[in-house]
């Protein structure tokens, strides 16, 4: 008997009809407004600095200030930077299009474990919801659910809070699927080699060579650590094997973190300071490259391709480049392929889900 067949036993003729069991698979990123203006910038951000994942603070203090200043006037700063690099043509943030095409790519190549395993996608703050898309998944019949929260490095402000989300989203589901959640891959070797491969494609593809390469990791508190959260040490892993992974030194490719806000000392070196720093010390050629997102985003794409690269060259570097974030490329979509494998595996039958990047792997 295959693993999966006591889900298809045969029911009584007066039993009502039920959806074929199938097994889902929800890709989560961290989200998106759903416009640059002030109303959808603000019910976004809204959302996002009301998680207590996110501030470590008392609501009853945090939240009036939040509501009466921040939301005030963060909204529309913010939404001059989504502008800056929001897709025109599609009328949404790169965020929401790259995870939608990673989805669309996963789901063909799960195609070959039949048509019972199901993709989608849903965001922790903003659209689609995650509880929108679980339901969805439960109403085409999938009894069973892997979360793939897309952070290769665990922090509880970023893979803790999506999953939590999740199950809030179950407390209120009569019938509950089963759920597995995707734990963090900071150090699999397919994510490894996938870094280094889009690493040297963008260097080959520069006509100059960088003196340093900062690899920059989005920041949080320093409290976070002391709390015992494991994101500096997943992301001091990444840059470590991605550095020996490159064959390079710890003053060749630096680890940094960016996108850091309010009083509190964040995890540091920070990668604005350092790129300041390293122009003032005449480095001229700096490539930045971002493991920590896989899809390119507004502190990708606008945080450190255009604010950085102004500060950069504001203090004498001259040739600044980043190196794109895996989205839909093919190393992202074996990643992808290969965390599914393995997530999947015991549910469903994936020996027919092998690539080059997954065998080479296992």
């Amino acid at each position: 008997m295959k693993m999966s067949d006591y889900r298809h036993h045969q029911l009584p003729p007066d039993h009502p009809k039920l959806p074929s069991p199938k097994t889902g698979v929800l890709l989560i990123n961290l989200g998106t407004p759903d416009g640059t203006g002030y109303w959808p910038m603000r019910r976004y951000l809204g959302e996002f600095l009301s998680d207590p994942r996110v501030i470590e603070a008392p609501m009853w203090l945090w939240k009036p200030f939040l509501n009466l200043v921040i939301l005030t006037t963060r909204p529309s700063k913010s939404g001059e930077a989504y502008a800056s690099i929001w897709d025109r043509e599609t009328d949404e943030s790169p965020l929401r299009r790259i995870t939608r095409e990673q989805t669309e790519a996963l789901a063909a190549r799960l195609q070959v474990l039949g048509d019972n395993v199901v993709v989608d996608w849903g965001m922790r703050y903003g659209n689609p919801s995650i509880a929108s898309r679980l339901n969805a998944l439960k109403d085409q019949g999938c009894d069973r659910i892997v979360l793939m929260a897309l952070y290769p490095q665990y922090s509880a402000s970023t893979m803790a809070t999506a999953y939590d989300k999740a199950f809030e989203a179950m407390k209120k589901m009569r019938w509950q699927p089963a759920v597995r959640t995707m734990p963090a891959y900071h150090d699999d070797p397919v994510y490894i080699d996938a870094l280094a491969a889009s690493l040297k494609t963008h260097i080959d593809s520069l006509g100059w060579q960088p003196e340093v390469i900062v690899s920059s990791f989005h920041g949080v508190p320093k409290t976070y650590l002391e709390q015992g959260d494991p994101y500096h040490c997943h992301c001091a892993k990444t840059a470590r094997l991605l550095r020996e992974r490159m064959g390079m030194d710890d003053k060749t490719l630096r680890l940094t973190f960016q996108s850091r806000f309010g009083p509190k000392e964040w995890l540091q070196p920070y990668t604005d300071k350092t790129i300041e720093q390293l122009a003032k010390d005449g480095v001229k050629r700096v490539v930045v490259i971002t493991p920590g997102f896989s899809a390119d985003c507004v502190e990708t794409l606008e945080e450190i391709g255009i604010e950085a690269k102004h500060i950069f060259e504001e203090h004498g570097g001259t040739h600044f480049s980043v190196v794109p974030c895996l989205n839909q490329s093919a190393p992202s979509v074996d990643l992808l392929a290969h965390l599914a494998k393995r997530e999947l595996a015991g549910w469903v039958d994936v020996s027919a889900l092998d690539t080059p990047a997954i065998q080479a792997a296992e």
